[in-house]
């Protein structure tokens, strides 16, 4: 990954800060308070952990708005003072720490169909499978062993980590990110009858995740029975976690771990389902509902 620098300045016009201090600092690295050294910025965002200041060896510290600035002064710490914190370090990471984008080279070693469809820029590692009349949009990076079934269509600048399973029919948007063993679009869970005179009921609807979407390593959506199951924009999905068919989860929700969501839910916008949250199926929760963790 590359690596930039800054200067304490340049960080503060970044967040919407205020420097208390040299501003002129060069800043490289981001750093825990314990850990930090000479050209590393740390985070202060409780006053519980001040007491780490004295022998905090950063050049420059992130604090909140509320916090005192005297204990951190008397250590000798410039200071970008902000009104959250955590924003401002999440910012200020991405800022340090470029992402290396692929060069667009598509690997001999990856098995592409001669009527699937790649735009300009596209990276394909090697093993990577992409199907008949798959789509895959300008920019996007397929990563080892990933696999692409049949009429998949994938948007511009995603991200598919390794070993990641999109299969027939599915549709994601741009700038998606599915992590590790991520799969898209398998069955769902559908059965007719009981005991031995059980019969699986084909799943024959697909998978659609929409824009800027993130889903953790090792997660499953399962596509729908008729129709789709969708995962709407901006949605973030943690690892391990089960989405059964033709759920609608809305914009900019929050699936933590181990949460599981039984079909045909709909899950409104901005929800947050904490750690092992379990969501039976065919009811509806509204926008804006926190539900905690088990």
């Amino acid at each position: 990954m590359t690596k930039a620098r800054k200067t304490l300045s340049e960080l503060a016009a970044l967040v919407g800060g205020k420097v208390v201090g040299d501003g002129e600092i060069e800043i490289l690295r981001v750093a825990s308070i314990e850990e930090a050294g000479p050209g590393d910025i740390t985070f202060l965002a409780h006053p519980r952990y001040r007491r780490y200041l004295a022998a905090c060896k950063a050049s420059a510290v992130i604090m909140g708005g509320q916090l005192p600035v005297a204990p951190a002064m008397a250590a000798g710490r410039a200071l970008l003072r902000v009104s959250e914190p955590y924003i401002a370090l999440a910012k200020i990471l991405h800022a340090l720490n470029p992402p290396q984008r692929p060069e667009g080279r598509v690997s001999p070693h990856a098995s592409i169909d001669p009527a699937a469809v790649l735009e300009d820029e596209v990276t394909v590692f090697p093993y990577v499978y992409v199907g008949r009349g798959a789509k895959v949009r300008r920019g996007t990076v397929l990563f080892a062993g990933v696999f692409l079934g049949d009429g998949v269509e994938v948007g511009e600048d995603c991200v598919l980590h390794p070993h990641v399973t999109v299969r027939e029919g599915c549709r994601l948007g741009s700038r998606v990110i599915l992590h590790a063993g991520a799969v898209i679009g398998a069955d769902g869970f559908g059965y007719a009858g009981e005991g031995k005179g059980r019969i699986k009921i084909p799943q024959i609807g697909i998978v659609e995740i929409e824009d800027d979407v993130e889903i953790g390593a090792n997660t499953t959506v399962d596509r729908a029975t008729l129709g789709r199951t969708i995962i709407r924009k901006g949605t973030k999905i943690d690892n391990l976690v089960q989405i059964a068919h033709n759920v609608v989860v809305g914009e900019n929700a929050v699936i933590a771990a181990q949460a599981g969501v039984a079909g045909s839910t709909r899950i409104g916008n901005e929800v947050i389902l904490a750690g092992q949250v379990g969501v039976v199926n065919h009811i509806e929760i509204g926008d804006k509902a926190m539900i905690g963790p088990q």
